[in-house]
């Protein structure tokens, strides 16, 4: 049986919708004057089937609709004409709803196919980071939105550098190959740039040379394309518990502490990378305690932009106070159950998740 991707409300009692429309029509046949036709209850029923269920329930249930409209002919006995009227109706709706039911197949397979494809892509340019890095523990989950099969614009990465464990979460305006080319080109630099530059104000300076760049080197970046929010991080050496971020117009990190208080990371208001060209700016860190044994929760404004059906946005540092857990990929899962169940068991946009644990042992 093919299923519907998860939703809410009468989606969960769909796959029951063509027995019930065969019930109906059966029984109201038998219990209304002969001259009353049920034959559009029939008619509805393998129709519904196609677009969900597989191809051999959408036959059965096309077969019991015929059956059940010649029952009904022998029944009230008409004339011959009205009788093959109303049987190849119904039996031509039951094939059109088999051919149907092989088109939407196709269609989700190459959807499926599309979709592997884009995941792979994603994996390949944005490698899941190591499970320990420094003193810290590490977790990251990509989680794309269910209607979309395009490559996301969604980067992270977590390094281990001389100048202590930098940390990088961003997000590249659109979607597909050019978002996928910026995310290749911003890794590529903050790879480079976390191993050489002490400062991380100077990351973030070589990252948005080098995307300045590769868009006036390259044809498919447009002015626009590389309009890229970020948050960057470190966690330096001395002092172990002293972290310190700059935020080019992304959502604020999430601090949660081992005694479940949980609020944002402020920093200074910047412009994403990318838009240097409209006002100069010099990154200034700013500092915060990451105190041993909290968490550290970075995010893209998918997470942070999903809404209610009332049309109310996530929450993170609210729905994250008073809770517990033991480590960054308990974290994720939290959180990606507690989204999905806020925006109604989908999510209208990607997102990407980077939790760290800090231990002063590395366990």
């Amino acid at each position: 049986m093919r299923t519907r991707e998860p939703g809410v409300g009468w989606w969960r009692l769909y796959p029951w919708l063509p027995g019930i429309l065969l019930a109906v029509g059966g029984a109201l046949d038998f219990l209304t004057p002969p001259h009353v036709t049920l034959t559009p209850f029939l008619v509805a029923a393998p129709i519904a089937a196609a677009p969900l269920l597989s191809f051999w329930l959408t036959a059965f249930y096309g077969a019991v609709a015929v059956s059940l409209v010649g029952a009904e002919m022998l029944r009230i006995t008409p004339t011959a004409p009205e009788a093959v009227i109303k049987v190849g109706t119904v039996a031509s709706m039951a094939v059109f709803a088999l051919l149907l039911n092989r088109m939407l197949s196709r269609r989700d397979e190459r959807i499926a196919s599309a979709r592997r494809i884009a995941e792979t892509v994603q994996r390949a340019v944005v490698p899941e980071p190591p499970e320990r890095v420094g003193r810290l523990r590490v977790a990251a989950r990509y989680q794309a939105a269910q209607r979309n099969a395009l490559i996301g614009g969604d980067l992270y990465s977590v390094r281990e550098t001389p100048y202590g464990v930098r940390m990088l979460v961003g997000d590249v305006r659109g979607k597909g190959l050019g978002a996928t080319e910026v995310v290749a080109v911003l890794l590529g630099a903050f790879r480079e740039a976390a191993e050489d530059e002490p400062e991380l104000g100077e990351v973030a300076a070589r990252m948005e040379a080098t995307l300045l760049r590769e868009r006036g080197d390259s044809p498919t970046l447009d002015a626009m394309e590389g309009f890229t929010t970020a948050v960057l991080v470190e966690l330096p050496d001395d002092p172990p518990t002293r972290l310190r971020m700059i935020n080019r117009g992304h959502p604020p990190p999430v601090l949660l502490h081992a005694s479940g208080e949980a609020h944002y990371l402020y920093g200074d208001a910047a412009l994403p990378l990318g838009l240097s060209e409209l006002h100069a700016h010099r990154d200034q860190p700013t500092t915060a305690t990451f105190p041993t044994g909290a968490h550290l929760l970075l995010y893209t404004d998918g997470l942070s932009e999903a809404r209610d059906a009332d049309g109310v946005f996530y929450d993170p540092a609210a729905r994250l106070t008073d809770r517990r857990v033991g480590a960054p990929q308990e974290l994720l899962d939290l959180v990606v159950d507690d989204v999905v169940a806020h925006s109604g068991g989908g999510l209208k946009d990607d997102l990407a998740l980077l939790a760290v644990r800090h231990s002063a042992s590395g366990d």
